[in-house]
């Protein structure tokens, strides 16, 4: 017969309460230490990693820019007035002198004008020299009228001076020399009216001939100018050079027969041994740049120095166009409209801190870069505080160390993670 043991059945409640309990605490202490975990940093390629060491010494602040050469000495030739374009002689690539006929144009109009302003002048001067024969001899008229009345004024004195001294011996009567004095008064006053009327009509010479030289300056000039209009219907390049187009200033190109008004661009001729630089740099940087500054051009087929000559006043897309100078010759092949890189140099920053340039990251801005840790084993994130840019390095202000080494590979697909590791290690650095 089983004995009962109400002891046993105690204990046995007991010990699984107490299982039941250390269960629930290990399981409780698990699921908490599990949610403090950190999630798995992810792998990345080490091997396409782009890194940098952080060096101190000395860092060119330097701007660069996309752009082309540019001519120094360009002429943009206009037609001097309508006309219809005969034939084209000479097109792009022409060499050719200041007298070199570039295209022939043609008016009917024009010649027509150009007769009629040529007999206009010629008439004026005709005109001018008939007035001018007689007022010279209406001049002689009156002088000589004039000399008449001298030589009667000079005879009635003689006559006064020989009366009155008959009179005074009484040989005389007095009352002819009283008659003589008369006269001499009269003539005296025609005299002087003789030398009045002389010295107006001197006046009025001089002034007929003036307004008649008026007349044919107004029938020169107009005659010079219809001549100059008939003379650029050679339409001529005017400096040495080469023709770098036959087209309007928009690039249209010149057809032959066709009619073009007065103004209109016919051609473009440039002076090739005389090339400057045309670049555009970023607004953001453009406010370093100033003019005299060094600067080097590269041209695809050499380095060549230079100096900022030029600076536009606004900016246009978000660049400034700065032109360069060159210091020295330009390798041989250098043509207009060619494209060439240009880098200004702004400042020779001593003693900083600085890294090569990472993908994102702009001057004087705090940007997050990956710092590579245990030997390039993996990397973790830090806060960088960036100073001065350049073309291909950065100004480091804040964050980094010397020696220490960061990313600087587009990073943006980790933005969500502080710590990352490399399989295989990065073992390149820069």
């Amino acid at each position: 017969m089983d004995i009962a043991r109400p002891d046993q059945s105690k204990k046995r409640r007991i010990k699984r309460i107490i299982i039941g309990g250390v269960i629930v605490i290990v399981v409780g202490g698990v699921t908490v230490l599990l949610s403090k975990l950190r999630p798995a940093a992810p792998t990345v390629d080490g091997s396409i990693a782009y890194a940098s060491t952080v060096t101190r010494g000395n860092m060119l602040i330097e701007v660069h820019g996309l752009g082309t050469l540019v001519p120094e000495d360009i002429r943009w030739i206009p037609a001097q007035s309508s006309a219809k374009v005969e034939k084209i002689l000479l097109r792009s690539g022409a060499h050719v002198n200041p007298r070199s006929i570039i295209i022939e144009l043609s008016d009917t109009q024009l010649q027509n004008d150009a007769l009629t302003a040529e007999y206009a002048y010629k008439q004026a001067r005709a005109t001018y020299d008939s007035l001018k024969v007689t007022l010279r001899s209406n001049l002689m008229n009156q002088k000589s009228a004039a000399a008449a009345v001298d030589s009667q004024y000079q005879t009635a004195l003689l006559n006064l001076k020989l009366d009155t001294a008959k009179a005074d011996a009484e040989v005389g009567p007095r009352s002819t020399a009283q008659l003589d004095q008369v006269l001499v008064d009269h003539l005296a006053t025609q005299v002087k009216y003789a030398n009045d009327g002389l010295a107006i009509a001197d006046e009025a010479a001089a002034a007929q001939l003036s307004a008649s030289a008026a007349q044919v300056d107004s029938a020169r000039s107009l005659y010079d100018l219809k001549k100059h209009q008939l003379e650029a219907l050679h339409v001529r390049a005017g400096i040495s050079g080469v023709v770098q187009c036959v087209c309007s200033t928009t690039g249209t190109d010149v057809a032959e027969g066709q009619q073009v008004t007065l103004g209109t661009n016919l051609a473009r001729v440039a002076n090739p041994a005389r090339l400057k630089a045309t670049v555009q740099v970023p607004e953001t940087q453009a406010k370093d740049v100033s003019l005299g500054l060094k600067a080097q051009v590269d041209t695809r087929n050499g380095i060549v120095k230079g100096h900022v000559s030029r600076e536009d006043a606004a900016a246009i897309n978000g660049t400034v166009a700065v032109d360069i100078s060159f210091d020295e010759p330009l390798p041989a092949g250098a043509r207009p409209d060619q494209s060439v890189d240009g880098t200004i140099e702004i400042e020779n920053m001593t003693n900083v801190l600085f890294i090569q340039r990472p993908v994102h990251g702009e001057p004087n801005s705090t940007v997050g870069l990956f710092k590579v840790l245990n030997e390039g084993a993996d990397a973790e994130r830090v806060q960088v505080k960036l100073g001065r840019g350049s073309v291909s390095t950065m100004e480091v202000v804040g964050g980094l160390r010397e020696g220490d080494v960061v990313l600087l590979n587009d990073m943006s697909n980790y933005d969500n993670v502080d710590r990352i590791q490399f399989s295989p290690k990065v073992v390149q650095t820069k």
